[in-house]
């Protein structure tokens, strides 16, 4: 139950284990008296002593944990086992790829929750939460801007179009050239993102079982590749839709589990209120501050956009359904999983400060990163409860695994669709279907490798981010340009890309080399001095000087420069703002300066009226169920017109394509 704001400004007087701290203003640090520290560093004791102490105070995996986990591991791949088979098998590079275009609004929806409500944010928002508070939960906000522009914007354009790679577009609008760039930029961001999400669950399974991390790694990239080749896009799906699951009941059974042992919700609420965690509300407009409101609704709004509008390991999942208006449906469900998790993380990370209020485990040394507190706040609660331990890394390793074959999935498809089918033109349905699997080994393989680059780069969620917004800020700003302005061309498409991939890298990387200073990313204190180990008072002075960026790549011992403290201090949600802006500015201009508005273009290349206008039309199937017999099956390419070596007709002097009829 949730506190009343009565409650909320009126803290209760601390009994029991909260006698020993006193409420305190936000993110101010308690002082104590020279006779308690004193009294502290008398008591001193071994590192070693302490980190035993440390080790005894949670519990380990027992073998209920391995039978949850390896139960889940076991039902993925025999999923992936069952569409191999069912149905034929994948037959053509559609059946592998986009599910036959079959697919309904439901499993699609809990597939996008689950694609990037990965890992990184099972382990990475709560400690986003428990470190610089709750205003992380605006991102409500963010993802409902996101799902209506994705549905009303991107979603018409790609699904009457009917293609099955998003950069198949870009040469329809533009030419080869842009297509090519835009496929690229798509492979690199997202196999450094897959590498990430692969090294977190393997993160947690190193604090919490002491498996080898590297061994982790291999195992989830093996058993992804594995259902994902073995059973194409379906077998993406329906896990996906078994995962999210798991990732669900892995977050209930920590809040319910937390909320019992910390004594009521109310008990969280009234700790996180004290401790400055509820801090909602920051309308500072600076976009140097790190989150405050305007940067997540808006830079927010511009990362998220970019992968559910235009990514292709989104885009592939809703115009796999049979129909546009399942296809929109997709998105609006997937909005209600979406803040389903992300109420789930926002209350972990407080039930997290509640419990280690006076004892920050990270601060403490008891773990080496803030994305190991999750897992160790697990198996302090949960250790008299077998497999419940294993059920919620099972749910973290889900979130992996979906986001994982989805990427795995994703790349495939682009690759087969925008390099192979171009090329090879001759080839069979059959074989460009065995081409697909083998194309989603080699990525598997890739994804495994990038790993090794997830360690170097520090905090995941943030490094998450990041790199969406450095590479999916200018591809966002190329697709935009294409839907929305007519005049745009090739020229200008390009230019504006590579001005804004430019701009969007140089201030992304200057990031990880010269991180912004704790007053931009306003830290949030922690403290240790109700620690058993009183070793750890020492370390209670550096707390809230602690460099919000742990990258490898860290340049230290520097003097600050007004570039650092500005330029390379920009929120990191920013960067895919920037790189899109950039992108149609520039793009823009060049594009009425080398002749844009003088190009003869089809609309239904563009976002029409029409587009939006169709959406009172529903129960008109035939204006949204696209008819694929239109095209001759033997060809590659079939899928688009572009590919097609039969001649387009042409009705009349306008241009209107009869291709793909709607």
């Amino acid at each position: 139950m949730l506190a009343g704001p009565d409650t909320w400004r009126t803290p209760p007087i601390p009994v029991g284990r909260h006698a020993r701290r006193a409420p305190r203003r936000w993110g101010i640090r308690r002082k104590r008296s020279a006779a308690s520290l004193q009294l502290a560093v008398c008591a001193l004791g071994s590192r070693d002593g302490a980190v035993m102490e440390a080790a005894r105070d949670i519990g380990t995996f027992v073998v209920w944990d391995y039978v949850v986990f390896a139960a889940m591991l076991l039902i993925s791949a025999i999923i992936g086992i069952y569409y191999a088979f069912a149905g034929g098998g994948q037959q053509t590079s559609k059946d592998f790829l986009m599910g036959g275009r079959s697919m309904t609004a439901v499993p699609v929806a809990l597939s996008l929750t689950a694609s990037f409500m990965s890992a990184v944010t099972v382990l990475g928002t709560p400690s986003e939460v428990y470190r610089f508070g709750a205003i992380y939960t605006i991102f409500a906000f963010t993802y409902f801007f996101v799902v209506v522009i994705s549905a009303e914007v991107f979603l018409p354009v790609f699904y009457k179009l009917g293609i099955t790679s998003t950069y198949e577009y870009l040469e329809l609008r533009f030419n080869k050239a842009v297509r090519l760039c835009g496929t690229i930029l798509f492979i690199v961001q997202t196999i450094l993102y897959t590498g990430i999400v692969i090294y977190a669950p393997a993160l947690a399974l190193n604090q919490v079982t002491g498996f080898d991390l590297w061994g982790a790694v291999v195992a989830t990239g093996v058993v992804c590749t594995f259902y994902c080749t073995m059973g194409g896009l379906k077998a993406v799906i329906w896990t996906d839709v078994f995962q999210v699951g798991i990732m669900v009941a892995g977050f209930a059974c920590v809040l319910i589990r937390a909320s019992v042992v910390q004594g009521g919700m109310s008990t969280i609420l009234n700790d996180s209120y004290s401790g400055g965690r509820l801090n909602f509300w920051n309308f500072d407009p600076n976009p140097l501050q790190r989150h405050t409101f305007w940067t997540i609704i808006i830079g927010g709004t511009f990362t998220w956009t970019g992968i559910y509008g235009v990514n292709q390991s989104q885009v592939q999942r809703y115009i796999s359904c049979k129909s546009r208006f399942q296809a929109k449906m997709s998105l609006y469900i997937n909005l209600v999983g979406l803040w389903a998790i992300l109420i789930c993380s926002v209350f972990c990370g407080l039930a997290l400060y509640s419990r280690y209020q006076d004892c920050d485990p990270w601060t403490s040394e008891k773990v080496s990163a803030p994305d190991q507190l999750m897992p160790y706040l697990v198996l302090d609660i949960l250790r008299d409860y077998p497999g419940l331990p294993g059920l919620f890394v099972a749910c973290a390793y889900s979130g992996t695994l979906s986001t994982v074959s989805s990427s795995i999935n994703a790349l495939a498809a682009v690759t087969v669709e925008d390099l192979v089918k171009p090329r090879f033109r001759s080839l069979s349905e059959r074989s460009l279907s065995w081409i697909s699997q083998g194309t989603s080994v080699l990525y598997g393989a890739l994804c495994i490798g990038m790993a090794a680059l997830a360690s170097l780069m520090g905090a995941l969620l943030q490094a998450a981010l990041s790199i969406f917004g450095m590479v999916g800020g200018p591809l966002l700003g190329l697709f935009s340009l294409g839907i929305l302005i007519p005049f745009a061309n090739s020229v200008g498409a390009l230019v504006g890309l590579m001005a804004g991939f430019a701009i969007s890298l140089w201030v992304g990387i200057g990031a990880q080399l010269y991180p912004p200073l704790p007053e931009r990313t306003l830290p949030l204190s922690l403290e240790t001095y109700g620690c058993n180990s009183t070793y750890n008072v020492t370390k209670l002075v550096a707390t809230t000087e602690m460099p919000f960026s742990t990258s490898a790549f860290q340049m230290h011992d520097v003097v600050r420069t007004p570039l650092m403290d500005n330029w390379y201090s920009l929120s990191y949600l920013y960067f895919s703002t920037l790189g899109t802006l950039i992108t149609v500015f520039v793009g823009t201009i060049i594009s009425l300066m080398t002749g844009g508005r003088k190009q003869n273009l089809d609309s239904r290349f563009l976002l029409t009226k029409e587009d939006f206008l169709s959406n009172f039309n529903i129960f008109k199937k035939n204006k949204h169920v696209l008819n694929y017999k239109s095209h001759p099956m033997g060809d590659g390419g079939t899928d688009n017109p572009a590919f097609n070596h039969i001649e387009l007709n042409f009705t009349d002097q306008s241009g209107k394509i009869n291709g793909t009829r709607l």
